[in-house]
């Protein structure tokens, strides 16, 4: 036998009111917006600007890279002492690839922060035609009138006559 969970539903609601908040919505248009923009600048970077910044002569093979452990190195042979030239993987330092990732991350950052500030100065502007516009509306309602004071109940002339023929008997009394 299963039982339902008590919380279950209470839960399913608490995320469904955390997933339509305004702030949440928010973050995932930023992440894809973030995401489509990271895409454009990165190619940019890679190839317009990656390409001029390894013309830049630097480093010992004369590019744009500190070359750490060279592609080709002559080897002397223990037996026989002869020179062999070995092949293996180059280590070096690419500068250009460090470059790149700085500027792809400043201009990505600037971007968004353009897109952040553009969309708080909406927030504010909508903010402030609603605050004018509540206040307009207050304006124009009329003051509530106050309400008139209670009048004096009506008394029927034959009670007056009886509370006088009262009061006199009190008085002789």
């Amino acid at each position: 036998m299963s039982k339902k969970d008590p919380n279950k539903k209470g839960l399913i609601k608490e995320f469904k009111e955390f997933i339509s908040r305004g702030s949440v919505l928010d973050l995932a248009v930023g992440m894809i917006i973030g995401a489509a923009f990271t895409a454009i600048i990165t190619a940019v970077v890679n190839y317009v600007l990656k390409p001029l910044i390894s013309l830049i002569p630097i480093g010992e093979s004369g590019t744009f890279k500190t070359v750490l452990k060279p592609a080709v190195a002559e080897v002397a042979d223990a037996v026989t002492g002869e020179v062999i030239v070995a092949a293996r993987e180059e280590v070096a330092i690419l500068w250009s690839e460090v470059i790149s990732a700085i500027i792809t991350f400043l201009a990505t950052a600037l971007v968004l922060f353009i897109i952040v500030k553009a969309i708080n100065t909406a927030k504010a502007k909508a903010e402030k035609a609603k605050a004018e516009l509540e206040a307009k509306k207050q304006a124009e309602e009329p003051a509530p009138e106050p309400e008139p004071a209670p009048a004096e109940p009506v008394v029927p002339e034959d009670i007056k006559l009886l509370s006088e023929i009262r009061d006199l008997l009190k008085a002789k009394e």
